[in-house]
């Protein structure tokens, strides 16, 4: 089963800034948190003290210390004049997120587009981007937007389109239990809203690069 849903955003113009508190990273108090799982390993009726569990808290601390801090991304440009105009579509970037709903885990496959205007952005950063909104709890839709804002940014320009497929395991473990559930989102601006054949060949690109490895 597939769930689609083009946002609004991506048909309207480009969201305002976001909030300084939006990049904001959480502190985590590490030894809190290896407590608080502790806790709920005890009501969830095991012995946190047993073989197998005694370094869980911990470990889990651990992870959501690593997990809530990602490293930070600096796009960096190239000067590249005979690149204008030219569609450049980076896909294969897979990362992993946090429902902050259900606090389950999210998988979401990005697809990102832009036309540049004289400068290319370094292809790495693409996977940067996602990973630093992708660490910390969220929803697929303010991710896609994020995303999208922090490559117009980078390259000063507007003409930017970002895809993304997401599995949510709240759906697929949780409540309906639909495992071939997927959400796509769009935040298309610039060239991308009013150029059909332009937003018509990111599409195609996206779709592809995700069948590729269904």
């Amino acid at each position: 089963m597939t769930n689609a849903i083009y946002g609004a955003s991506g048909l309207s113009p480009a969201a305002p800034p976001q909030p300084a508190a939006e990049l904001s990273r959480p502190e985590v108090d590490a030894e809190r948190v290896a407590v608080l799982v502790g806790q709920l390993l005890t009501a969830l009726g095991e012995n946190p003290d047993r073989e197998g569990l005694a370094e869980t808290p911990t470990r889990v601390a651990a992870w959501w210390t690593s997990f809530l801090s990602p490293d930070a991304a600096t796009p960096t440009c190239f000067t590249e004049v005979h690149l204008s105009g030219q569609l450049v579509v980076v896909g294969g970037v897979s990362v992993w997120s946090l429902c902050e709903h259900h606090m389950l885990p999210m998988n979401l496959r990005v697809v990102a587009g832009y036309v540049p205007d004289g400068e290319a952005v370094g292809l790495s950063k693409f996977g940067r981007i996602a990973q630093r909104y992708a660490g910390r709890l969220q929803v697929q839709e303010r991710f896609t937007r994020q995303v999208a804002e922090e490559i117009t940014a980078a390259i000063g320009g507007k003409d930017v389109a970002v895809a993304v497929r997401g599995t949510h395991l709240c759906m697929s473990m949780r409540g309906v239990r639909m495992e071939e559930a997927r959400t796509t989102t769009l935040q298309a601006d610039g060239r991308f809203q009013t150029d059909p054949v332009l937003s018509a060949q990111f599409l195609t690109l996206a779709t592809g690069q995700w069948g590729a490895v269904e």
